[in-house]
């Protein structure tokens, strides 16, 4: 199993607004599937194509999209992926075609899990995916690597000791986070309280 960003996202914001939000996308490579974490915004569609490019996949030969949560700026490109299952929360309000909304954790190929971890949407989830070392691609679970660093919530949520819960879990299982809108981090072990 290999991961690679295709895409960095990014968040901008004010005190009290996101300005702008774009989300991190991954794809896990399996003897199995080729999957893909989160399609991102438009915005990032460039760098989704350059980057299956480079890797050598084509948009057809990825046959699992996860969206960690409904919101747009994680699945606006899921159009590239047309012979992909999407797995997404029960939860979350989202219709498409090959959808298959899921309500626990399950293993979707080996080595590869998702997770509910609520807190930032009632259907948040994470994919959990057991490589070279233990990762978990996050989406807005985990939106930055300050949430970890500064333990706290994302600050959008529904309810901020649920999402905690879940960053905890996250850290528990995790050597490597991909939050949803940066860069990669390995997990220190002080972030484990």
């Amino acid at each position: 199993m290999r991961l690679d960003v295709l895409a960095v996202g990014n968040l901008v914001r004010s005190a009290t607004t996101i300005l702008e939000a774009h989300s991190t996308s991954t794809l896990i490579r399996t003897e199995e599937t080729n999957i893909v974490v989160d399609t991102s915004s438009k915005y990032l569609l460039p760098s989704l194509k350059i980057s299956l490019k480079q890797i050598g996949i084509l948009p057809k030969d990825v046959g699992i999209v996860v969206l960690t949560h409904s919101h747009h700026d994680h699945c606006e490109n899921n159009g590239l992926f047309g012979k992909a299952k999407i797995y997404i929360r029960a939860e979350e309000e989202f219709e498409g075609k090959n959808v298959i909304a899921v309500d626990r954790d399950i293993e979707i190929v080996k080595g590869v899990r998702l997770v509910h971890t609520p807190g930032h949407t009632h259907g948040s989830m994470s994919v959990f995916a057991d490589a070279d070392r233990k990762y978990a691609i996050t989406g807005d679970a985990i939106p930055l690597e300050d949430n970890v660093r500064r333990m706290v919530p994302p600050g959008i949520n529904y309810d901020a000791e649920t999402a905690m819960k879940s960053i905890k879990s996250i850290i528990g299982y995790a050597d490597v986070i991909v939050p949803g809108h940066g860069y990669p981090f390995i997990k220190d072990t002080r972030d484990i309280r």
